[in-house]
């Protein structure tokens, strides 16, 4: 009996175009993606998510605005977590207002920003040093009702200390309790480094909360 070709769904190139954009292969992804348009396929949601996803994990983040731009334009409405990713994408190829203002923008497209979406524009805002900045977004989200993570905490607590704001460091490390925040393994060894003996810090010490005042010790 001769064997008959299945014609792929919506499922199925989902499953591939992962695949392809996971194992570093765009080039072939895109071309699956076109070729699924052709078929006559339906394109979900989920598939565009893919895709964009794809391209940014594969260092491909103007490939992925320019997409995001043109479904935009066809009124595609996108998730918090699609927008996070390209928050972070537009960052990441120094397209730093659009960021912004697709950050800004956020409530006006009925979305609402969680965690994730605060702590990519903190940190990125850090990278760039715009210190104040960040703390602003981060009494944004204080407002707004959400809960850092221990694991942001421990992120702007790094590259605080990275950029030398050391009173600004001292801030976020009182809010490490040890139970809900800890600090992470990375955060004391950084803190060893910095404030020991022979650390870079270790004159600005003080600026910390008393009971870290004792890396000169060791």
């Amino acid at each position: 009996m001769p064997r008959k070709r299945i014609k792929p769904d919506t499922v199925t190139y989902g499953i591939i175009l992962d695949g392809l954009f996971r194992s570093g292969r765009t080039v072939a992804a895109w071309k699956m993606f076109h070729e699924m348009i052709e078929s006559g396929t339906t394109v979900t949601f989920s598939i565009y998510a893919i895709i964009l996803g794809g391209f940014c994990r594969n260092n491909c983040a103007d490939e992925a605005i320019t997409l995001f731009h043109k479904l935009g334009a066809m009124n595609v409405k996108f998730n918090i977590a699609i927008v996070n990713t390209m928050i972070n994408a537009m960052y990441k190829v120094g397209r730093r207002e659009e960021a912004k203002e697709l950050f800004a923008g956020i409530l006006a497209r009925g979305l609402v920003p969680n965690e994730s979406t605060y702590g990519v524009m903190i940190k990125n805002l850090l990278k760039d040093g715009a210190v104040e900045d960040a703390n602003n977004v981060f009494s944004s989200m204080d407002k707004s009702g959400i809960v850092p993570s221990s694991r942001l905490i421990n992120d702007i607590i790094r590259l605080l200390l990275e950029k030398g704001e050391i009173a600004k460091a001292g801030y976020y490390l009182s809010k490490v309790d040890g139970k809900s925040i800890s600090l992470e393994a990375s955060t004391t060894s950084l803190m060893f480094s910095l404030f020991s003996r022979k650390g870079k810090y270790k004159e600005h010490m003080k600026l910390l909360p008393a009971k870290y005042q004792f890396f000169d010790e060791l």
